[in-house]
This record gives structure tokens, sequence and C-alpha cells, in this order.
């Protein structure tokens, strides 16, 4: 029986020439066939293309996987006012890093399906919320929509085809809140990044108050290849019910971090292989699925297939698909801490629960981290994370709490060791029994 190696499983199309010299250009994207998809497009009716992104079963890549086309549909037309599309390109969850080695990379798939987009939803004016710090990415964003302007893709009469679209490049001002797409379009707006309270959902009442598509960078990426290659060829790949290909960021203590594009359901096993497996002499001990906002997985949940159902059916959230991988050396207590301290540091402050929330939960979980807790203060983490999940204004507040409630579900014992023994058992300036034998099980 032949095995065949396992990069046969990966499916690189949004990164398929990313190593290619100047891979950002027109030059290189159309050498590749690039806007090809859009004439295609503009050869069909918009709601036809709705419908046949629709049909592909493609699903936003920006963490809550809500199908695409669907969400184009909800746009109402022949309503009067003018429509937008926003691009979600302030890509913040710890651990993820996607969508700025794309537009690193090939940001010409990115202006293709924002063109189609628009084409698709009858909007004439589309803007791009990109991170502020990534200043390289900000550069390349903008000579490539220059690039784009200059050969009539973008402008008046595009291509001949009488659709007129005009595309600005935002840089956001760093604020993680700000990937919340209500947040975002308030910030877009001049004001202070906070969630709306919906509805209104953006669908009617968006940008300006008009009705609005908010897509993530990926998943308008994807849609030049579904037209190009066919609604068939993609869910080809993946599963029935999550089909297509997406980005994987593989980090940590693995031997090969990186991006590696995959069909939704590769395994963690399967892309660890890839990857060279964990750093020599160690093995896996947690993980998280889509960033620190999802519920840490350990070792026992390596086959899970990676899509939208196989995930949370065991508990946690493919989200943004940012696989951190972490072995035995590491302190639970200490890891789930400093996530915390960041989605208290994020918080904006809108709504009581997150706000104070994350504050006490920060306090609490300082104090075990030095060993100066309490067994109870664990029933007391517990309490403070379900108060704030489901009842804050946006998903923040769900994502601090998705780290507490996993990590006591897992790692109860490293808590109740911290408390015991008055500080981390992984501390090298200490040694107990505990941390040793721990050690030497991970290594057996």
């Amino acid at each position: 029986m032949t095995v065949e190696p396992a990069e046969k499983l990966l499916a690189p199309v949004l990164s398929a020439f990313w190593d290619d010299p100047r891979s950002w250009t027109l030059e290189t994207y159309r050498r590749h066939d690039g806007y090809q998809a859009l004439s295609k497009a503009f050869a069909m009716a918009p709601d036809d293309v709705i419908a046949y992104v629709k049909d592909s079963g493609l699903r936003g890549r920006g963490g809550a996987g809500f199908p695409t086309g669907m969400k184009w549909q909800f746009i109402p037309q022949g309503d009067g006012k003018p429509h937008y599309l926003v691009v979600n390109a302030d890509e913040s969850e710890p651990g993820t890093c996607k969508d700025i080695p794309l537009l690193f990379a090939n940001p010409h798939s990115l202006i293709e399906g924002m063109i189609i987009a628009c084409y698709a939803i009858r909007s004439h004016h589309a803007f791009i919320y990109l991170r502020g710090e990534t200043v390289p990415v900000l550069r390349r964003l903008h000579e490539a929509v220059r690039e784009a302007y200059a050969a009539g893709y973008l402008g008046t009469n595009i291509q001949g085809s009488g659709f007129d679209l005009e595309l600005t490049v935002h840089a956001g001002a760093g604020a993680y809140i700000c990937g919340e797409e209500t947040a975002l379009l308030d910030s877009l707006e001049g004001r202070r990044g906070q969630p709306r309270l919906r509805p209104p959902f953006p669908a009617v009442e968006g940008l300006y108050a008009c009705p609005t598509v908010v897509n993530n960078v990926e998943s308008i990426a994807s849609v030049p290849a579904i037209l190009q290659r066919g609604k068939d060829w993609f869910k080809s790949m993946g599963s029935e019910k999550s089909p297509g290909f997406t980005l994987y960021s593989l980090s940590g203590h693995v031997a090969r971090p990186g991006q590696y594009e995959g069909p939704l359901g590769i395994t963690l096993r399967q892309l660890l292989d890839m990857g060279g497996g964990m750093r020599p002499g160690h093995r896996l001990k947690f993980w998280t699925p889509g960033g620190s906002s999802t519920p840490m997985f350990t070792d026992e949940h390596l086959d899970v297939p990676l899509d939208y159902e196989g995930v949370g059916a065991a508990g946690s959230m493919l989200g943004t698909k940012a696989l951190q991988c972490f072995d035995e050396t590491t302190c639970v207590v200490r890891a789930v801490t400093r996530w915390t301290e960041f989605y208290a540091h994020e918080s904006c402050g809108k709504c009581t629960p997150c706000r104070e929330g994350t504050y006490w939960l920060v306090q609490l979980l300082r104090d075990i981290e030095a060993g100066k807790g309490r067994i109870e203060d664990l029933d007391k983490l517990n309490d403070i994370a379900d108060n704030i999940n489901g009842k804050s204004f946006c998903a923040l507040g769900d994502g601090a709490a998705a780290p507490i409630f996993s990590s006591l579900k897992y790692f109860r014992e490293e808590y109740e060791e911290h408390i015991e023994r008055k500080g981390c058992p992984f501390d090298p300036a200490r040694s107990t029994a505990w941390a040793d034998k721990y050690r030497t099980e991970a290594h057996a």
C-alpha cells in the first residue's frame, strides 16, 4: 500500500504563488489568471452572481462561518439607498495570521473579489479597513489599488461593463474591538470603535445608516477562484457543510510554523505532520483551534476534523483557524492569564459584564499564578466567566470566558497545584513532584 505524502492534502489556491518574485503585482496576478473571473461575473446578472456564490457553499472565513452568499442576499434591492461593501482586515485575534500575509503577497485577489461582490450587491463604493500597524502591508495594498485603477479595474465603466466602483483603503488605529463588525463601522465613520446594539443589522443599517456587507479578507479573496474554476470544483474540497479551501495559521511550539492552505476538515495531526511536528523532544499539551477566544483542546483532539461542524461537535469553535500549539513546558494558568489580560485591556468598556468581569478575572488569575490563590477562587473564576458569557454586547466577552471554561475543564489539577504549592510548578526556580511527574509522563 502506497502512502501519499502529507503535503498532498494541501490545496494551495490563494497561496499558490506567494513565493513568486513580486507576487503582489498586477503583472504576476494576471499571469495566474487574474481578473478573468471578473469578466465571467460581468457576463452574469448580479442576482445570479449572488446565487452562484451561495450555491458554492462558501462560508465566512472571519470566524463566525456565516454563508457568504446569504449575507449578500440580505442586502435590500430597490431601496434607493447607497450600498457599501466593507472588508474587515483588522486581523487582531491572538494566533491569527492569514489575512495580513494574504494582503502582503496577493492583494489583487482581494481587489478582484471586491469588484465581483460590489457588482453583485449593487455597491459603488467599497472600503478595506486594515490594521494600521501593518505599514508595509498598507503600502503594498495602496500600490495594488493604484495598479487596479490604472488598468481600468476600478473607477468608472470598469472593463466597458457600465459598472462604476470606488475603493477606499482605511487604516485603523489598532483596537482589537474594531474586529467586531459594528465597532469597525463606527470607527470607519470617525467615532470611537464600540459595538452597536442589534437589530438593526448592518445589512439594513450599516455604514452611514445604509445597507452594508461586512466580509473578511479571505472570504472575499476566495470568490474569484470559485467563479473561475466553478462551484463544483470548490465543493469537491472540504466537507458537505463546510466546503472549500482555507488558510490555517499553525504557530507555537511547532517545528515549522506558518500558513498551510488546505481543505476544510483536515486535522491538526495532519497539519503537524506537514509542519514537522512539535519541537524536538517535546509533545503537545494543549492547543486552540481558532485563536485564544475559542475553547482550548488537548492532545486527545488531534483527529478532530477542522471544519465548523467537527470543531463545534467537539466543544470549541473553528474561528479564524489559528492553531496555537503549546507543549508540556507551558503553564496553562500563565497562558490563560496572559490571554485574559489581553481581553481586559482591549475591552471597549461599553458593557458592564465585559468591562468589570475581565478585570476581576485578571485579578484572580494573577493571584493564582503567584501562589496567593484559594481553592474557592476556582469556582469564583467559573462564576465570573459565566456572568460574562452570552451577556456582553459583542463576542469579546464570550472570547474572554472561553479559555477560563476550557482550561478549568481540562487542567483543573494544574490550577489546584498552583494554590496548594503556593506558586507555579513550571517556574524553573521551583521543583515539585507534581511537575516532575507531569514532565516524565509527557515524555513517555
